[in-house]
């Protein structure tokens, strides 16, 4: 080989020297960046020279020419990856269920430095000083009055759990709107990538960060698979339907119809049909079913993939009405419940408290209409019929509740509830009008004694899938009881997630996470052999420069 061709030979060590050096640099440089992939420069032999073929020699007689620059390559591991977005979806999952159970086991124990369970005790403490002197009309006041308190209180905590049902309802609607734009970005990107890869030349390794990134976000949103073609697009699908495709993006809507407390239900905008609506001749009515993003009726399961994502544990806790005690008592066989009550954190919860609402006011009103149907007893005074302490606000709501409708039809609810109850107008501007009197005058102690028997009796179940009975004064003791403890296994399960997703992280960090110390190493290498190169051109061109003047 000529003198002249081993410059060349030197030269192509100085291209890929700089690259190298150029690539270690940039990844100095991004040694901070959210989501950036060490780059590696992939290096190769120039194609070789062939002077003489000799088949009584092991090979052919060539020389080199040189190293190549093939490429800069992204250091990544496909396995780690998924396995980093199937985790870290199951971690946002039970993180959601987790903030939620906290959330509500603030709001039971504590509302405006006020615990609801001392207003319910105080409720206990009324009836046993009524108990001593059941005509007192100081005592009898007191009753009145921590019968008040106990509705404006648990109207309070109610609606705090509606407030945060709303707020659940908002994050549904953020998420949703960040997932739409997660894959647009992400069909730009592939446009983007594919046309700078194209060519079999250049990487598109930065483009290919950002597209990563968005993978890693949009997995703790919901379940994702996703694949690159050889055209370097990547598909992504949600829940087994097809997001992100080579030339479109299936976006997601929300659809109200479904829920009268006004629920967002996330639905895929392509598979909806817009029908005629049967009740607006002329109108056309938006049909989701079969559209919808996620069944929630099915059970939470690891094996089946239903505990991934925060946006399925969010609808899953927000459920889809404001419970109440007619979801638990109007449902004999209790499908309705576990369908659609008892994977709901919110709605079970709304509808257990409602449920001690219930029986308490109703344990309350039974004793005093028993009390007035005795002959014996002279209880109420007065033109009221029905003397009892506990009323529906509005008489218009005693129309009846469909348990199969679930609210859709926004159905009024017959019953006191939390929503609709308010205490005895008569009773409570005179509180002494039921005087808890026998006719001989002496005070009503069968009356007292079945009040008081009424909160002591374990009657009531939290739900149909608990055995364990409570009395009414027990009743919220098991229910707080419930959430720390349902609180603590959703803790466990988050913090195992979140050991889970550290490890994968740490593990696939080591493989594209730039280590400075090692890129000093790079550094120092390759400047060497940017040095080596340049000294052997040196040492060729003193070569040349020797021979032209001995020759001369």
């Amino acid at each position: 080989m000529s003198l002249f061709s081993n410059l060349y030979v030197g030269t192509s060590g100085l291209r890929v020297s700089q690259n190298a050096l150029n690539t270690t640099a940039h990844n100095m440089a991004n040694v901070g960046t959210a989501a950036y992939t060490r780059q590696q420069v992939s290096q190769g032999t120039q194609d070789y020279n062939t002077i003489k073929v000799d088949y009584n020699m092991n090979g052919p007689m060539q020389n080199g020419l040189g190293v190549v620059y093939n490429n800069t390559k992204q250091v990544r591991d496909m396995f780690l990856d998924r396995s980093y977005r199937l985790e870290g979806g199951r971690s946002a999952f039970y993180e959601v269920s987790y903030n939620t159970m906290k959330e509500i086991e603030d709001q039971l124990q504590e509302l405006n430095g006020a615990e609801f369970a001392d207003t319910y005790n105080n409720l206990w403490v009324a009836i046993q000083e009524l108990s001593k002197d059941p005509t007192d009309a100081t005592y009898q006041a007191q009753f009145v009055n921590r019968a008040n308190e106990f509705v404006v209180r648990a109207r309070a905590v109610y609606q705090g759990f509606q407030d945060y049902q709303n707020r659940m309802n908002s994050s549904v609607k953020d998420m949703v709107e960040q997932i739409n734009a997660y894959g647009d970005e992400l069909l730009e990107l592939n446009k983007a990538i594919a046309r700078i890869e194209g060519g079999g030349v250049e990487h598109a390794n930065d483009l290919r960060d950002r597209r990563n990134q968005i993978l890693d976000e949009l997995s703790k949103y919901v379940d994702i698979e996703y694949e690159e073609d050889p055209l370097h697009f990547v598909t992504v699908s949600i829940e087994g339907t097809a997001f992100v495709m080579t030339d479109n993006v299936h976006h997601i809507g929300l659809d109200t119809a479904d829920s009268a407390d006004h629920f967002y239900t996330p639905y895929w905008e392509f598979a909806a049909k817009w029908e005629d609506d049967p009740d607006v001749p002329g109108e056309k009515k938006l049909n989701i079913e079969g559209a919808k993003v996620f069944n929630l009726e099915l059970q939470v399961s690891s094996a089946m993939r239903t505990d991934v994502g925060s946006l399925r544990s969010t609808l899953l806790a927000r459920g889809d009405h404001y419970a109440n005690y007619h979801d638990i008592a109007d449902d004999p066989t209790n499908n309705f419940y576990n369908k659609q009550i008892s994977q709901s954190i919110i709605m079970n919860l709304e509808a257990e408290f409602d449920m001690l609402f219930h029986n308490t006011c109703e344990a309350i009103n039974e004793v005093m209409r028993n009390a007035q149907s005795n002959p014996a007893t002279i209880s109420g005074e007065g033109d009221t019929a029905d003397w009892i302490l506990f009323q529906v606000a509005d008489p218009l709501l005693g129309l009846g509740y469909d348990i199969d409708a679930t609210h859709k039809a926004g159905t009024n609810l017959m019953g006191l509830s939390v929503t609709n109850t308010n205490i005895n107008d008569v009773l409570q501007k005179d509180p002494t009008l039921f005087s808890f009197r026998t006719l001989t005058g002496d005070h009503d102690d069968v009356a007292m004694e079945a009040l008081k028997q009424a909160f002591a009796s374990e009657d009531y179940v939290l739900n149909p899938n608990v055995a364990t009975r409570n009395s009414l004064r027990g009743y919220y003791s098991a229910l707080c009881t419930q959430i720390a403890t349902s609180g603590s296994i959703y803790k466990g399960i988050m913090e195992f997630q979140e050991l889970t997703v550290d490890g994968i992280e740490s593990a696939r960090e080591e493989v594209h996470g730039v280590n400075q110390d090692e890129e000093l190493q790079f550094m120092i290498q390759f400047q060497n052999a940017f040095n080596a190169s340049s000294r052997y051109i040196n040492v060729v061109s003193e070569m040349l420069d020797h021979l032209l003047n001995s020759l001369a």
